[in-house]
Protein backbone atom coordinates (compact mmCIF):
# COMPACT_ATOMS: atom_id res chain seq x y z
CA UNK A 1 0.00 0.00 0.00
CA UNK A 2 1.21 3.32 -1.16
CA UNK A 3 0.10 6.20 1.04
CA UNK A 4 0.17 10.01 -0.13
CA UNK A 5 -1.50 13.00 0.30
CA UNK A 6 -3.28 14.39 -2.51
CA UNK A 7 -2.09 17.91 -3.53
CA UNK A 8 -5.78 20.31 -3.29
CA UNK A 9 -6.16 22.54 -6.28
CA UNK A 10 -7.91 25.19 -5.11
CA UNK A 11 -8.27 27.61 -1.97
CA UNK A 12 -10.16 25.24 0.28
CA UNK A 13 -10.39 22.38 -1.21
CA UNK A 14 -10.64 19.29 1.15
CA UNK A 15 -7.80 17.40 1.95
CA UNK A 16 -7.47 13.63 0.67
CA UNK A 17 -5.71 10.45 1.15
CA UNK A 18 -5.33 8.23 -1.65
CA UNK A 19 -4.10 5.23 -1.20
CA UNK A 20 -3.19 2.54 -3.85
CA UNK A 21 -3.61 -1.36 -3.59
CA UNK A 22 -3.73 -4.31 -5.56
CA UNK A 23 -5.13 -6.37 -2.45
CA UNK A 24 -9.11 -7.26 -2.46
CA UNK A 25 -11.40 -9.04 -0.14
CA UNK A 26 -14.68 -9.27 -0.70
CA UNK A 27 -17.57 -7.81 2.30
CA UNK A 28 -20.87 -9.24 2.61
CA UNK A 29 -21.88 -7.65 5.83
CA UNK A 30 -24.51 -5.18 5.92
CA UNK A 31 -26.28 -7.26 3.18
CA UNK A 32 -29.92 -8.60 4.87
CA UNK A 33 -28.94 -12.35 2.97
CA UNK A 34 -25.73 -12.48 3.81
CA UNK A 35 -25.76 -15.12 6.82
CA UNK A 36 -28.13 -17.82 7.57
CA UNK A 37 -28.71 -20.31 10.32
CA UNK A 38 -28.23 -23.01 8.00
CA UNK A 39 -25.07 -21.17 6.16
CA UNK A 40 -27.40 -20.90 3.15
CA UNK A 41 -26.71 -16.72 3.04
CA UNK A 42 -24.49 -15.63 0.40
CA UNK A 43 -21.75 -15.39 2.36
CA UNK A 44 -19.95 -18.05 4.62
CA UNK A 45 -20.98 -17.98 8.26
CA UNK A 46 -17.11 -18.85 9.61
CA UNK A 47 -16.49 -15.26 7.81
CA UNK A 48 -18.82 -14.29 10.36
CA UNK A 49 -17.52 -15.68 13.64
CA UNK A 50 -19.96 -18.14 13.43
CA UNK A 51 -21.34 -20.62 15.52
CA UNK A 52 -17.33 -19.52 17.32
CA UNK A 53 -16.40 -16.22 19.35
CA UNK A 54 -16.71 -13.46 17.47
CA UNK A 55 -20.26 -13.26 15.68
CA UNK A 56 -21.38 -10.68 17.69
CA UNK A 57 -18.94 -8.18 16.36
CA UNK A 58 -20.81 -8.94 13.14
CA UNK A 59 -24.06 -10.41 13.59
CA UNK A 60 -26.70 -8.91 15.86
CA UNK A 61 -27.71 -10.18 19.10
CA UNK A 62 -31.07 -11.45 19.39
CA UNK A 63 -32.63 -9.03 22.32
CA UNK A 64 -34.33 -12.34 23.89
CA UNK A 65 -31.38 -14.97 24.19
CA UNK A 66 -28.08 -13.16 24.13
CA UNK A 67 -26.23 -16.33 23.48
CA UNK A 68 -27.82 -16.60 19.86
CA UNK A 69 -27.83 -14.28 16.95
CA UNK A 70 -31.26 -12.29 15.75
CA UNK A 71 -33.13 -14.11 12.54
CA UNK A 72 -35.41 -11.69 10.85
CA UNK A 73 -39.18 -13.03 11.60
CA UNK A 74 -41.96 -12.50 8.58
CA UNK A 75 -41.99 -8.93 7.48
CA UNK A 76 -37.99 -8.79 7.31
CA UNK A 77 -36.25 -8.36 3.76
CA UNK A 78 -35.29 -11.99 4.31
CA UNK A 79 -37.14 -14.04 6.55
CA UNK A 80 -34.82 -16.54 8.41
CA UNK A 81 -31.74 -14.97 7.97
CA UNK A 82 -29.29 -13.70 10.78
CA UNK A 83 -29.04 -9.42 10.61
CA UNK A 84 -25.54 -8.30 9.66
CA UNK A 85 -23.76 -5.20 11.15
CA UNK A 86 -21.42 -2.86 9.78
CA UNK A 87 -19.68 -0.46 11.58
CA UNK A 88 -21.21 3.00 10.02
CA UNK A 89 -25.01 2.37 10.95
CA UNK A 90 -28.45 4.43 11.81
CA UNK A 91 -28.52 5.40 15.21
CA UNK A 92 -32.79 6.25 14.76
CA UNK A 93 -33.48 2.36 13.63
CA UNK A 94 -33.78 -1.02 15.88
CA UNK A 95 -30.73 -2.95 15.77
CA UNK A 96 -32.69 -5.42 14.44
CA UNK A 97 -33.87 -3.96 11.70
CA UNK A 98 -31.35 -4.79 8.35
CA UNK A 99 -32.36 -0.74 7.70
CA UNK A 100 -29.85 0.47 9.98
CA UNK A 101 -26.73 -0.88 8.01
CA UNK A 102 -24.90 -0.24 5.00
CA UNK A 103 -26.40 -3.02 2.76
CA UNK A 104 -23.04 -4.57 0.92
CA UNK A 105 -25.22 -5.07 -2.04
CA UNK A 106 -26.62 -2.13 -2.88
CA UNK A 107 -23.64 0.87 -1.29
CA UNK A 108 -20.12 0.99 -2.66
CA UNK A 109 -18.25 0.97 1.07
CA UNK A 110 -14.47 0.37 1.89
CA UNK A 111 -13.31 -1.50 5.23
CA UNK A 112 -11.14 0.23 7.04
CA UNK A 113 -8.45 -2.09 8.64
CA UNK A 114 -7.75 -1.15 12.49
CA UNK A 115 -4.77 0.08 12.10
CA UNK A 116 -5.29 2.33 8.83
CA UNK A 117 -8.33 3.66 10.90
CA UNK A 118 -6.05 4.48 13.71
CA UNK A 119 -3.74 6.59 11.51
CA UNK A 120 -4.78 10.57 12.12
CA UNK A 121 -6.16 11.82 8.81
CA UNK A 122 -7.12 8.98 7.41
CA UNK A 123 -10.94 9.20 7.87
CA UNK A 124 -13.79 8.02 9.81
CA UNK A 125 -16.72 5.76 9.10
CA UNK A 126 -18.65 7.76 7.01
CA UNK A 127 -16.60 9.62 5.44
CA UNK A 128 -16.74 9.69 1.38
CA UNK A 129 -14.43 8.15 -1.29
CA UNK A 130 -14.16 7.74 -4.99
CA UNK A 131 -12.19 4.75 -6.29
CA UNK A 132 -11.35 3.76 -9.69
CA UNK A 133 -9.10 0.89 -11.04
CA UNK A 134 -6.10 1.83 -12.59
CA UNK A 135 -6.25 1.40 -16.74
CA UNK A 136 -9.33 1.38 -16.61
CA UNK A 137 -12.20 3.69 -17.08
CA UNK A 138 -14.01 1.91 -14.18
CA UNK A 139 -14.54 4.71 -11.33
CA UNK A 140 -16.98 4.95 -8.56
CA UNK A 141 -17.64 6.96 -5.16
CA UNK A 142 -17.77 5.18 -2.08
CA UNK A 143 -18.22 5.76 1.45
CA UNK A 144 -16.14 4.63 4.73
CA UNK A 145 -19.15 1.71 6.47
CA UNK A 146 -17.23 -1.10 8.05
CA UNK A 147 -13.84 -2.13 10.47
CA UNK A 148 -11.66 -5.06 9.81
CA UNK A 149 -8.72 -6.68 11.46
CA UNK A 150 -5.95 -4.34 12.69
CA UNK A 151 -3.25 -6.17 10.45
CA UNK A 152 -5.18 -6.66 7.74
CA UNK A 153 -4.03 -4.56 4.14
CA UNK A 154 -6.43 -2.27 2.61
CA UNK A 155 -8.56 -3.43 -0.04
CA UNK A 156 -11.77 -5.11 1.53
CA UNK A 157 -15.02 -4.10 -0.16
CA UNK A 158 -18.60 -4.08 -0.24
CA UNK A 159 -19.94 -6.11 -2.98
CA UNK A 160 -21.49 -3.01 -4.77
CA UNK A 161 -17.79 -1.77 -4.68
CA UNK A 162 -16.59 -5.02 -6.34
CA UNK A 163 -18.62 -4.84 -9.31
CA UNK A 164 -18.60 -1.08 -9.62
CA UNK A 165 -14.65 -1.70 -10.07
CA UNK A 166 -14.96 -4.36 -13.08
CA UNK A 167 -15.96 -7.42 -10.80
CA UNK A 168 -18.90 -9.83 -11.56
CA UNK A 169 -22.07 -8.61 -11.69
CA UNK A 170 -22.43 -10.76 -8.64
CA UNK A 171 -19.09 -11.30 -6.85
CA UNK A 172 -18.85 -14.27 -4.10
CA UNK A 173 -17.68 -13.42 -0.98
CA UNK A 174 -17.54 -17.28 -0.08
CA UNK A 175 -14.49 -18.07 -2.13
CA UNK A 176 -13.65 -14.35 -3.72
CA UNK A 177 -14.42 -15.44 -7.46
CA UNK A 178 -15.64 -12.52 -9.14
CA UNK A 179 -13.54 -9.86 -7.64
CA UNK A 180 -11.92 -6.81 -9.71
CA UNK A 181 -8.16 -7.62 -10.40
CA UNK A 182 -5.57 -4.79 -10.90
CA UNK A 183 -4.58 -2.15 -9.22
CA UNK A 184 -7.09 0.24 -7.08
CA UNK A 185 -6.31 4.30 -6.19
CA UNK A 186 -8.85 5.10 -3.15
CA UNK A 187 -9.54 8.92 -2.79
CA UNK A 188 -10.70 9.22 0.74
CA UNK A 189 -11.79 12.66 2.16
CA UNK A 190 -11.92 12.98 5.94
CA UNK A 191 -14.26 15.21 7.24
CA UNK A 192 -16.72 14.49 4.83
CA UNK A 193 -20.07 12.55 6.52
CA UNK A 194 -23.05 14.11 6.97
CA UNK A 195 -24.82 14.72 9.69
CA UNK A 196 -25.94 12.01 10.67
CA UNK A 197 -23.60 9.59 8.78
CA UNK A 198 -26.12 7.00 8.05
CA UNK A 199 -29.06 6.79 6.43
CA UNK A 200 -27.91 8.35 2.88
CA UNK A 201 -28.60 7.89 -0.70
CA UNK A 202 -26.68 6.71 -3.31
CA UNK A 203 -27.06 9.20 -4.96
CA UNK A 204 -26.02 11.83 -2.57
CA UNK A 205 -23.01 9.77 -2.22
CA UNK A 206 -22.17 9.60 -5.81
CA UNK A 207 -23.25 13.74 -6.24
CA UNK A 208 -20.87 14.45 -3.32
CA UNK A 209 -18.16 12.13 -3.78
CA UNK A 210 -17.57 14.01 -7.37
CA UNK A 211 -18.20 17.30 -6.31
CA UNK A 212 -15.16 16.80 -3.37
CA UNK A 213 -13.07 15.22 -6.55
CA UNK A 214 -13.88 17.74 -8.52
CA UNK A 215 -12.70 20.61 -5.75
CA UNK A 216 -9.60 18.69 -5.81
CA UNK A 217 -9.00 19.32 -9.56
CA UNK A 218 -9.55 15.02 -10.32
CA UNK A 219 -8.13 12.13 -9.91
CA UNK A 220 -3.68 12.59 -9.46
CA UNK A 221 -1.38 12.12 -12.65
Amino acid sequence: MRVSLSATSAIMAPISIAPRTSHVALDADGSPRAYHPNNEGIDDNRNAGYPNKGWKSVLVVDPNDPSEPHVQRDGAPFPGYFVSKTSLRSHTTADIDPAAYVNSEAIPYIVFPGAFYAIKGTGRYGDLAMVRAIGTNHETCAIVADGGPTKAPLGEMSLALATALGGDQHPNPRNGRGAPRGTFEYIIFPGSAAQPAWPRTLADIDARARALLADLGGWPA
